[in-house]
């Protein structure tokens, strides 16, 4: 549709060139109205017949609608490109050029540019000639609720043209002739405060002061009555202006400033530490680069940001600008507003301030575009707010500090700062309360760091109180930080507070965020995975939570563990911080029930591990459903629990603090496959020791004797046979007492490994036998086929005739079961047999058929002890080859774990084989291995035994 335009702005419209085209009657120009308020849309046949007839249209109005799309295809000349049917519907093309309020917008947006620009004369040409195409009302005779929708829009926009041209006329020093204008325009829309500032400036310019105070009095009044409402600030600073007679009012053209801008705040005297940050940021300021310095609250952030800049200040020689942006107090200060303070810095006057933030950027963009500044904008809330900041890149430097990251800050970089180091930590407390008085008290000064977790702010707060309290020694100070319920209250000293700079960083954050942070603290100082969020807040909760609090510095991401599990951890103090805040906000009966999920959520963690370890060897608690089921499933056993090691303690310590015995017994029970195959005795009794406590506190005679079985399993282990059998003793009493035949059974094995191993081989049988009976009745195959097994290798060492039948009665029982890693356990048990009755063949058989199901099976450390039984057999044999490959393996496998006792055992065996086949110097090299491994586990004795042999010429 060749040169054909339409009008909206005022009654609907048509032209070719700058003839007007007639398009039919009333109703066709409101059918043609439809399609250019949906132009470029598919608007449907019953909206149009709305938007011709409203809600009374005619029996023929399809028909009619047809007839008037068809009358303007006609009188415009346009195809079915231009004006096509789809659907019941129809869809008229209008390119840009072709409707008013586009060309209106147009031009309102190239006005504002020139006005940018600082060309005043060639905006308000722009905005004149947008205003000669408004004719009226927008889409005037069309009332659906659309086309009000859109006429109140586009009025908006033409009545800020309106604004905008007036206030060029004030900028260009037509007061006067803007009156009348402003007048009219204040009562067709009395309560548009810009027009009342507007024409108060005209009046006061014109020299009607009086009239310009009764402007402000009548609008004052106005919303006192009508909305209760006070003037709003522009109002208000405007009538502050006038009534001190500001000359910041009167028309002055906008002036550079000759002299170098220089806004920095001063540089802080004991600046301590921070060499690598800052020589990066130093680095990229000279590199003219937008650098974000980023951490947490009291990391010292700004003072590293003033300190590179006036090492930097030098190389820009126009000056630094200063803004404090308050991103961390209630309400961020508003970036139009900020940008107003910069255009002042630079010599622009209100009188000539532009009203908008996108022509006050554009103007403040084009003062810096061939100047060398140093910007810093200090305290950021988010890249949205630092964004119109920004100067143009090239010769400028920018620093921004926050305590968020600003990752959607195209093009920033970014340093991010932690706690200092121990010695930059020490040096600050050092700086700041006495260099002679931290070197009197070395240690205490340690303490005094480390209880402000090198906090900057904090170490400054406490050498700040020592400064003032000259008679205080460091310890007075150190006591009273050690009492962590009173130690944010010691952190503060003036204007400098802990708990309120961490208050800070919480006002901006989302509800769910905030609630997180404060039970986090009740978790203690572990690094904790992510999934803990869920059961904290009681909720499935999505990474957004957690991502809140890394990109405010509250949490921070330490590491990713073994099993790819990314581990966060508060700093102590926040931990602290968070604790506190826990306790004021959240009831006492919310704080355990988060505090019982996450740790029932572990629980289900530990017992997936576990089972995926030992498959089928342990059934459910009867009765216990699970209390909370965690949005994470364990995939590799050993590395999950390797993971959680440290956390496992921590959490059965949490369930003793809270009372929760249940949880911790049941959590450390979980944990003794792990602790049994990576030999961690230290752990295994320490968290035994925890839950014992907490259930004989909470009478649970269940989880006592539970506890009791694993403990006396550790003190076999460590060889602490009487130890051993009084905490069994004292089990089997308990699993009597609560009628668990099963448990008794377990524990009467274990009491029976103790009578073997101290050589009452009589009393083992019997115990043993009892424990077979009860584990029978109880339906335990798995245990009967162990217990089966040591009856027969006791019976064994006895000379009974039947121990064979015994051994091999336990591995058919496991073998039915497929209980593959019993099976091979047994079999190792049944090669002692076979050894014993002169069958070396068989023996052998039996310990490959066992090395090649620990290798199936994964597991290293009992295919560790099998190669060691190989090797022993081989070495037995004089056959080197083999002996010094299984040893070899086995040793391998046993530094790996840290089992250094049969580490040297097999260096032990290994070097008296090669002694016998007279290679002096391989044994050698393979008897003082094992001599130094006895003595570092406390084994003199036995290092001596070699030492002897090694002098005697191994």
């Amino acid at each position: 549709m060749p040169g054909v335009r339409f009008g909206v702005l005022g009654p609907i419209a048509a032209w070719r060139g700058a003839d007007p085209v007639e398009v039919g009657s009333g109703k066709g120009l409101r059918v043609l109205g439809m399609l250019l308020l949906h132009a470029n849309q598919r608007v449907d046949r019953e909206q149009i017949i709305e938007g011709a007839w409203g809600g009374q249209p005619p029996r023929s109005a399809v028909n009619l609608v047809q007839k008037y799309v068809g009358d303007i295809r006609r009188s415009l000349d346009l195809d079915d490109g231009a004006l096509r049917t789809v659907g019941t519907g129809y869809l008229l093309r209008v390119a840009p050029d072709q409707l008013d309020s586009t060309q209106f917008a147009a031009r309102l947006a190239r006005a504002r540019e020139t006005r940018g620009d600082g060309d005043l004369t060639a905006a308000r040409a722009h905005l004149a000639e947008a205003m000669t195409l408004w004719r009226g009302p927008a889409f005037s005779g069309i009332d659906t609720p659309a086309a009000t929708t859109e006429r109140a829009r586009l009025d908006e926009y033409r009545f800020g043209a309106l604004e905008d041209l007036a206030e060029l006329d004030l900028l260009r020093g037509e007061h006067a002739p803007a009156i009348p204008e402003l007048s009219r325009l204040a009562g067709e829309h009395p309560y548009r405060e810009r027009v009342r500032e507007l024409l108060m400036i005209a009046l006061y310019r014109s020299g009607r002061q009086g009239d310009a105070l009764a402007v402000f009095h009548d609008i004052q009044q106005l919303l006192a009555r009508e909305l209760g409402a006070n003037p709003g600030p522009g109002l208000q600073r405007v009538h502050a202006q006038i009534l001190r007679a500001d000359p910041g009012l009167d028309l002055v053209t906008a002036t550079r400033e000759q002299r170098p801008i220089a806004q920095l705040p001063a540089d802080i005297p004991d600046f301590t530490g921070r060499a690598a940050p800052l020589a990066e940021l130093l680095d990229l300021l000279a590199e003219r680069r937008v650098v974000v310095v980023a951490g947490a609250p009291g990391t010292g952030k700004s003072a590293l940001a003033v300190r590179a800049l006036h090492h930097a200040r030098d190389a820009f020689p126009d000056g630094q600008l200063y803004l404090d942006l308050a991103g961390t107090s209630a309400v961020p200060r508003d970036p139009a507003m900020m940008l107003a303070e910069l255009l002042r810095a630079l010599g622009v006057t209100d009188a000539v301030m532009p009203p908008g933030l996108h022509e006050r950027a554009a103007l403040y963009r084009s003062r810096l575009a061939d100047r060398r500044m140093l910007v810093l904008l200090d305290d950021a809330a988010g890249a949205r707010q630092v964004r119109p900041l920004l100067p143009p890149s090239g010769g400028c430097a920018v620093v921004v500090t926050s305590r968020h990251r600003l990752a959607d800050l195209a093009g920033a970089e970014h340093v991010e700062l932690d706690v200092l180091s121990a010695e930059d930590a020490r040096d600050l407390l050092a700086r700041v309360a006495g260099v002679e008085r931290v070197e009197r008290e070395p240690e205490q000064a340690d303490a005094i760091v480390r209880l402000c977790g090198r906090l900057p702010l904090a170490i400054r707060i406490t050498g700040a109180k020592l400064a003032g309290r000259r008679a205080w020694t460091l310890r007075v100070l150190r006591d009273r930080l050690e009492d962590e319920s009173r130690r944010l209250r010691e952190l503060r000293v003036g204007d400098l507070d802990v708990r309120a700079n961490f208050d800070l960083s919480l006002r901006l954050l989302p509800e769910a965020a905030v609630r997180a942070f404060r039970l986090l603290g009740l978790l203690g100082a572990e690094t904790l995975p992510a999934w803990v969020i869920g059961p904290l807040l009681g909720r499935p909760a999505g990474d957004d939570v957690l991502d809140a609090l890394v990109d405010a510095y509250l949490v921070r991401l330490v590491t990713t563990d073994r099993v790819g599990q990314p581990r966060y951890r508060l700093h102590d103090l926040l931990r602290t911080y968070a604790a506190e805040g826990a306790q004021e906000c959240d009831p006492l009966e919310e704080r355990r029930a988060a505090v019982e999920r996450v740790l029932s959520a572990w629980l289900a963690l530990a017992e997936q591990a576990r089972d995926l370890c030992y498959p089928s060897l342990f059934r459910p608690t009867p009765g216990r459903a699970p209390r909370w089921t965690p949005d994470y499933r364990v995939v590799d056993p050993l590395a999950w629990f390797d993971a959680e090691r440290g956390t496992l303690l921590r959490a059965i310590e949490l369930a003793a603090d809270w009372g929760m015995a249940e949880l911790a017994w049941e959590l450390a029970v979980a944990a003794v496959p792990y602790y049994d195959h990576r030999s961690l005795y230290q752990d295994w009794n320490r968290s035994h020791r925890i839950a014992l406590e907490a259930a004989a506190a909470a009478g649970d005679a269940h989880g006592e004797a539970a506890l009791l079985q694993g403990l006396g399993q550790v003190h076999i282990y460590l060889d602490e046979m009487a130890e051993a059998r009084h905490d069994l003793r004292r089990c089997v009493k308990l699993y009597q007492a609560v009628g668990d035949r099963r448990g008794e059974g377990l524990a009467l094995a274990s009491l029976g490994t103790v009578h073997r191993v101290r050589g009452e081989l009589d009393a083992a049988v019997a115990v043993d036998k009892e424990a077979l009976a009860h584990l029978v009745a109880a339906g335990h195959r798995q245990a009967e086929a162990q217990i089966r097994t040591a009856i027969g290798i006791i019976g064994f060492d006895q000379g009974a005739d039947d121990a064979g039948r015994w051994i091999e009665e336990g591995l058919r029982i496991a073998r039915q079961l497929g209980d593959r890693h019993r099976q091979a356990v047994i079999l190792r048990t049944l090669s002692r047999y076979h050894l014993g009755i002169g069958d070396t063949p068989a023996a052998l058989r039996d310990l490959t058929e066992a090395l090649t199901i620990f290798n199936e099976i994964g597991d290293e450390r009992c295919g560790a002890y099998t190669d060691q039984r190989l090797g022993v057999i081989y070495a037995d044999l004089g056959d080197r080859s083999r002996a010094d490959s299984a040893l070899h393996r086995a040793a391998h496998v046993f530094r790996m774990n840290g089992d250094r006792s049969n580490e040297a055992a097999c260096w032990q065996q290994l070097g008296e084989l090669e002694s016998e086949l007279g290679d002096p110097a391989a044994a050698r090299r393979h008897l003082v291995l094992a001599a130094e491994l006895w003595r570092a586990i406390g084994l003199p004795e036995r290092a001596d035994d070699l030492r002897a042999v090694i002098d005697a010429g191994a």
